[in-house]
This record gives structure tokens, sequence and C-alpha cells, in this order.
């Protein structure tokens, strides 16, 4: 099987080291890619938006599969053209991205299902604003107020405050800019991450993971795209984790469908584990980053004959997944700055060691290898235990060097110690 992977960050990385570990695929090829991932697959460029462009080099490469990495392309429909074109695609079509896409639209969809999420209310008139945070957050008893850009924000366009003045201005600031802002009600208790492959009807749960999106320790700090993911959770009961397969994720496949938009790729639920139970928080229409490095580390059925599987409409055959033993514990290493503008064009030493992943990473003439974006590298650990998976990823992270860098030290550290309960 010839493949094609769309996309330029470490989650392609890790989505080809797992397909270069699959005995059916023959060819690997990725665009544009970085500097780690021209060591594991033919490197191509392509402008990732371009339904056009990204259908022109399959049709070049004559790949049996397209893998679309990250949502833009996906929520343009790129996906659709691809299929158009008589290509097999991992990914969903333009309606069913919209999951991920317009956050009003999650909202409708879970609604009709009948699943559990957070209260809210789409805020697109200035004049509005100021009754609407009264409804939310302090104001109306809760810990805090959530405030989102309800499009596509790479992560980054969640504020959670409890500074009234904080989150009115980032809210203003997204009304100025032309995006309805959407106010939500705060959820308590640990988050998880949930992938998904989902074909229509059928639901084949992945590793449950918990990603840390504030850049500092201890949750400190702004949001960022995730600076760092474990899995699994040793503190999620296995009763839990079947609930929220059959009581959000299957419900809400089933209502895609039932709309005539049904979904086909990887269909990634955030909740929250309330007091009251899980609670979504959000859906993406893609796998994640950073957890993905760490759930990929640890599967051991055939990543690309899944995929197939999941593109061709016949996941129901696929059979049940088989998983390594122990846990995987993701860290990653920000430019300076970041989540701000970051600083690119340092040098990077050790990045071509076991365990690392790139993703905004570029190659100079001269051979060296450049930081380029603002999360650089994912440094992935694997142990028996949390412990261990923490040791080895934090082992690897001390032999790089990047003037400027920074990273957070407490990724699954809670867990480690057994500090997360439930309620």
């Amino acid at each position: 099987m010839r493949v094609l992977v769309i996309g330029s960050g470490a989650r392609e990385h890790a989505l080809l080291l797992g397909l270069r570990r699959d005995p059916h695929i023959d060819f690997l090829a990725v665009a544009p890619g970085n500097a780690g991932t021209s060591a594991v697959a033919e490197q191509h460029e392509v402008d990732v938006t371009s339904a056009e462009a990204v259908t022109a080099l399959a049709r070049k490469l004559e790949v049996d599969l397209v893998i679309i990495g990250p949502e833009v392309p996906l929520v343009l429909g790129v996906a659709d053209a691809v299929r158009a074109a008589g290509i097999a695609c991992f990914g969903p079509s333009k309606d069913a991205a919209r999951i991920e896409g317009s956050k009003a639209f999650a909202k409708d969809v879970m609604a009709a299902a009948g699943v559990r999420t957070a209260g809210s209310e789409t805020v697109d008139n200035p004049a509005h604003l100021d009754a609407a945070l009264d409804r939310f957050g302090p104001a109306a008893g809760q810990p805090a107020w959530v405030v989102k850009d309800d499009g596509l924000a790479a992560g980054k366009g969640v504020v959670v405050t409890d500074d009234r003045d904080m989150a009115r201005a980032h809210a203003a600031s997204l009304l100025d800019s032309g995006h309805p802002v959407l106010l939500e009600s705060f959820l308590d208790g640990p988050e998880v991450s949930l992938f998904c492959l989902v074909d229509g009807a059928t639901v084949v749960p992945l590793l449950p993971a918990q990603d840390f999106k504030r850049v500092a320790d201890f949750d400190a700090g702004p949001n960022t795209g995730g600076m760092g993911a474990y899995s699994p959770l040793p503190w999620l009961p296995a009763d839990v984790l079947s609930a929220i397969v059959s009581g959000v994720v299957e419900p809400v496949a089933a209502e895609l469908v039932r709309r005539g938009c049904p979904f086909s790729g990887l269909l990634y639920a955030g909740l929250a584990i309330t007091s009251n139970g899980p609670a979504v928080i959000e859906f993406n229409c893609r796998f994640g980053d950073p957890e993905t490095q760490a759930v990929l580390a640890l599967l051991e059925s055939p990543l690309g004959q899944l995929l197939y599987s999941t593109a061709t409409g016949t996941l129901a055959d696929a059979g049940p997944l088989e998983w390594r033993d122990g846990y995987a514990v993701t860290v990653v290493v920000a430019a300076e700055n970041y989540p701000g503008r970051p600083r690119v064009g340092d040098v990077i030493t050790g990045s071509e060691a076991p365990g690392v992943l790139h993703a905004g990473t570029a190659r100079r003439d001269d051979g060296a290898v450049v930081s380029s974006g603002g999360r650089v590298l994912s440094i992935v650990g694997t142990g028996a235990d949390l412990v261990a998976a923490r040791e080895e990823a934090y082992r690897i992270v001390s032999s790089i060097r990047l003037p400027g860098s920074h990273f957070r030290s407490d990724i699954a550290l809670a867990a480690a110690e057994g500090r997360i309960t439930l309620a």
C-alpha cells in the first residue's frame, strides 16, 4: 500500500512512525513535513489548504490512501476532493468536519444526540456581550468564565479566567476580528482526550489520554496548542471509559449519520469527568497533538490497515486492537516566547535521538536542524508505569539544546503520584 500523509507537525511524525511499522505499507510520503519526517518518508511540498494541490500530488504519487493530519484542510473540504478523485482518504468531509470548525454546530449536534456538555451562549454582537458575561462565570456563581472562539484557533482561542476584565477583553478582541464568541459554563473534574476511529455509525476507541494546555507548570499561564500528554489513564475506570463511548461518541456519530454527513476518520472527544459524570468540552475532527504522540507509541495493531479500513468503510471488520503494555508520556519543547510570536531560526542539537518527534523544525542548506515554529519538538518516553515513562521522556529532554526553549516539568506528575481522583 502506498500512503501520503498531509501535515508538518509532531502528530504527522508520529503517524509516519506508526505507518512505517505496518508491513502492508511499501511507500510513505509526507507533505510538507519537517526536518524529522524527511528521515521517515519521501518529502514533498504542497499547500495543505488547496484541494487541487493535494489531489494532484496524490495522483502523481499514485497513492492508495491519503491521511490528512491538520484540521484546517479538513474544514475546507480537502478530503472531499481527494475522495472525488477516487482515492481513499482518512479524514471527514467538510460537512462532518464542522464538529470542530463550528462550536455552535457541535453544540447543536450534542443537544440532538442527548450528550451532556457545558451550557453555552453564542454572542455575535458587542452590544450583547456584557449582559451575556453576567450569565456566566463568577457573576453566575461559577468558578470562572470560559470564553471561546467559535471557529478554529489552533487550541489557543480559549480563555478560562475568574477575572471579568480578562474575559471581556478576550471576547471583545474576537468580536472585533469578526469572530462569534462562545461563552460556556465551567466544567469541573479531570480532563480526558478520547480518540475514536469512526466509520459512519461504527466507533472503535483508542487508548484514552490527558493533555496539558497551559504553557507553564501547574496550569499557569495562557492556553497553548498543548504542552504534553500521557496515555493511558490509570485513574479512569473501565466503566467510565465505556460510558464515554456508548453515551457520547456513538450518539454523536449516529446523529451525524442522521443529518446526512456521516463521519469518517478520527473523532476526538475532549471531556471533563465531572461530579455528575462525563461532559464534553469539545470535539475535534482529527488526531490531537500532543496526545497522538503518546497514544500511537503504544499501538501494536497495523496502523495503515486501521486507517485504510476506516477510509473505505470496512472498520467494522477490523477486529480488536492490540496495545503494548505500559505507558507513554509526551513532553513538548517550545520555542522562546511561545504561545506568543515564537523565536525561530535557532540551531537544535539532540533532535535526532530516538523518542524525538519533530514539529516546528526545518533543515538549513548546511544540514543543521533549526527551529521554525512555536512547538518545536515532542519528546516521547515509554515505560512499565508512568514514573518510568516520565523518567525516560525527561531524560531525553535533558539532552536537547535549543536556545531560549521551555517545557513543562509536570507532565503526568499528578497521575504518577496517584493524586488524580474522581468525585
